[in-house]
């Protein structure tokens, strides 16, 4: 994947006043994620934005509150493409990953991010583009390829995570469909149901006239 650097402050003060005063000089209030886990109860020591969240067993997850200027994220949200996301915080160098996006329901303006934390040894799941490439010999008799899902669920660390997902098409006959079950990319695990529909070629009206013409002989 590209590598999209952004820089980030802690955020220490909560609740809806402050959040509103965050977004009213044009930041962004983000929860990075999937930080340190570490046993209960912590005789550490928090840093500014850092708080626990207790995950059960006697654990802990730190997570960070942090803000982000708006202008910053545009190109990282409002694209196509997925980014592993460089964060400078607290001085430091932390990789990390989309997880959600905010919208307000009527500005369409982004309210809130969630990043995940991420790891070069520790696989996540992230969704895809799909690029189909080749011609379909469906297509050549005649049937018109349909792309259903344009983004596929891919298990593994991040560093192994490609851009996109190329599929070729060549022979993809007509009215077939190729599914999830039927892919295989190197070092990448597929999440999404093996049933699942990535894309076919679909009948149309002039193949199967030529069909009937065909069978008519």
């Amino acid at each position: 994947m590209k590598v999209f650097q952004l820089s980030a402050e802690p955020r220490t003060a909560l609740g809806k006043k402050a959040t509103k005063a965050l977004r009213n000089e044009n930041l962004i209030p983000v929860v990075l994620n999937g930080g340190k886990i570490i046993e209960l109860p912590f005789s550490g020591t928090l840093r500014d934005g850092e708080k626990i969240v207790e995950i059960g067993n006697g654990k802990g997850l730190i997570t960070t509150d942090i803000t982000v200027a708006a202008d910053a994220v545009r190109k990282l949200i409002y694209t196509p493409d997925i980014f592993a996301i460089e964060l400078d915080l607290h001085g430091e160098k932390r990789m990390a990953v989309l997880k959600d996006i905010q919208f307000h329901p009527v500005k369409d303006n982004i309210l809130h991010i969630d990043l995940l934390e991420v790891f070069p040894e520790k696989p996540v799941t992230i969704e895809v583009p799909v690029k189909l490439e080749g011609h379909a010999e469906g297509v050549k008799a005649g049937g018109k390829l349909t792309l259903s899902m344009k983004k596929l669920k891919v298990r593994a660390p991040y560093t192994a995570i490609p851009e996109r997902l190329v599929i070729n098409v060549d022979n993809l006959g007509l009215g077939k469909t190729l599914q999830v079950g039927e892919l295989h990319f190197e070092g990448l695990e597929l999440a999404n149901a093996k049933n699942a529909v990535v894309c076919a070629v679909q009948l149309t009206r002039a193949a199967r006239g030529a069909a009937a013409a065909a069978a008519a002989k």
